[in-house]
């Protein structure tokens, strides 16, 4: 006896529901054996139809549903309820990509393959690329990231926690009240989120981009450019990752009303035009980005900034590149811990790779191929561990020494802990150590094992943002 059937159909984007009502008068050209009237004409009529046509109308609707779906899945996807709260928040940002690319990318992909087992290797003794770069679905599994860090800010899990934000609008109109899809938005929010891109873009901020707590930017799968206005500002919070971006011709901005959370924007007075700035924030993890021509620093972590880790960048075209520290007068300072690993410090550089002060840093398995007055500096007692780098002098006879202690008498210097352990020097390059020679001394600045020096060019080889594309690994 059938009055009325719902058929329910789902996929993983979207559900769909068919409901048929089905209500039959008697007729008198079905036979007596398959209809059944009710005896009063205000009775609900009851029809028994044979099992075979039951069969042919669920098939029909069925069908029609997948055909339906399969029609409309694209663009149900903002829709969908794995959207919890915007449309640019999802559970899997492979959700938003392209399906036809995805099919030519595995087309290329099965006609290009050539490795066979225990022929390829990826591992490149860089213990962040081989943690996560050996798998070519890397882009399945963006998050395994986070669990590949190293030295002081291995601690870094960013927007692990939360879920995706694809950033579809380059645009940055509103610097207090930002248009959804945008970078500015994804970073304001008050909840974890892993931020990657659907395109490349090119992102001009007017303003700086405050990025608030958990937030992983990733620039990976995409040619993404923030250029040419306000660059990035992690203030005052902790547990952010900035991987996979060209971050260049960064300007001076402020005096201008800015948003930094969901709940709160105010007044910005005039931003030094550095990349990244990190102010009085923990758990940091800077890796594999492309940095130069900005109007101060390329990176600067000030205010009691630590846990920090710059790793796997590549620095080129700039004056003051890393400063760690503000002032000789702010004690905070003192409990300062940055690792700077794996990084190549390129052509056109001058100095501050790093300038530190207070606190404790382990230089360890950098690439320095250029500088023009020093490569790294201090003031006000820092503790520098320097091993397994590769220091090539430039050709200027008066720029051959690595150190500088800037604006300090010897006789003060002569205190600090400085030491070059395992370093390559080339060119006539030298490293003027200084205070404690036992490893005990530079225990609160040593955060990795490092590696040989006659490795840091395999290792550093690609540093910077690199060409990822999904469904191959990720490499230069």
């Amino acid at each position: 006896y059938l009055q009325a059937h719902t058929f329910t159909v789902f996929n993983s984007h979207s559900s769909l529901s068919l409901s048929l009502s089905l209500s039959l008068l008697c007729s008198h050209s079905l036979g007596p054996q398959q209809r059944l009237c009710s005896a009063s004409a205000s009775a609900t009529p009851m029809v028994v139809l044979p099992t075979w046509i039951l069969a042919m109308m669920c098939l029909f609707f069925f069908v029609g549903a997948m055909e339906n779906i399969t029609d409309n899945k694209i663009s149900s996807l903002s829709r969908s309820d794995d959207v919890e709260w915007n449309k640019h928040a999802v559970t899997n940002p492979d959700e938003v990509a392209d399906e036809v690319f995805a099919l030519v990318e595995m087309s290329v992909r099965n006609h290009t393959e050539r490795r066979k087992l225990g022929y390829f290797t990826c591992g490149t003794g860089n213990p962040i690329d081989d943690c996560w770069r050996c798998d070519r679905n890397w882009h399945k599994n963006r998050k395994r990231l986070a669990d590949c860090g190293i030295g002081f800010g291995r601690n870094a899990i960013g927007g692990r926690d939360g879920r995706f934000y694809v950033v579809t609008d380059p645009r940055d109109d509103d610097a207090v009240n930002p248009r959804p899809g945008t970078l500015r938005h994804a970073v304001i929010q008050d909840r974890p989120l892993w931020i990657v891109f659907k395109r490349d873009m090119v992102i001009q901020l007017k303003q700086e981009l405050i990025v608030n707590s958990f937030k992983t930017i990733d620039g990976r799968g995409a040619n993404v450019h923030i250029a040419n206005g306000g660059c990035i500002t992690i203030q005052y919070v902790t547990n952010v990752i900035v991987h996979g971006l060209h971050i260049h011709d960064c300007r001076p901005t402020g005096n201008a009303m800015v948003r930094s959370s969901e709940t709160h924007f105010g007044w910005r007075t005039m931003a030094d035009g550095d990349a990244i700035s990190i102010f009085g924030s923990s758990h940091v993890w800077i890796d594999h980005n492309s940095l130069s021509h900005c109007a101060d620093g390329l990176v600067d972590a000030v205010m009691g900034s630590t846990a920090i880790t710059i790793s796997n960048n590549h620095m080129t075209h700039h004056n003051e590149v890393i400063l760690l520290g503000h002032s000789d007068s702010y004690m905070r300072d003192k409990a300062m811990q940055v690792t700077i690993a794996y990084n190549h410090f390129g052509v056109g550089l001058i100095q501050r790779m790093p300038r530190c002060r207070h606190g404790y840093f382990h230089v360890v398995n950098n690439d320095y191929t250029h500088w023009e007055m020093y490569a790294i500096g201090g003031s006000a007692g820092p503790t520098i561990n320097s091993q397994g780098n590769r220091y090539a002098a430039p050709k200027n006879p008066f720029a051959k020494e690595v150190t500088k202690r800037v604006e300090t008498p010897a006789s003060h210097w002569k205190g600090w802990n400085w030491r070059s352990e395992g370093d390559l020097l080339q060119n006539g390059a030298y490293f003027t150590s200084s205070g404690a020679a036992a490893s005990g001394s530079y225990a609160r600045a040593s955060s990795l094992a490092a590696k040989s020096s006659s490795l840091v060019g395999t290792i550093t080889s690609d540093a910077g943002a690199l060409p990822c594309r999904r469904g191959r690994q990720c490499s230069s």
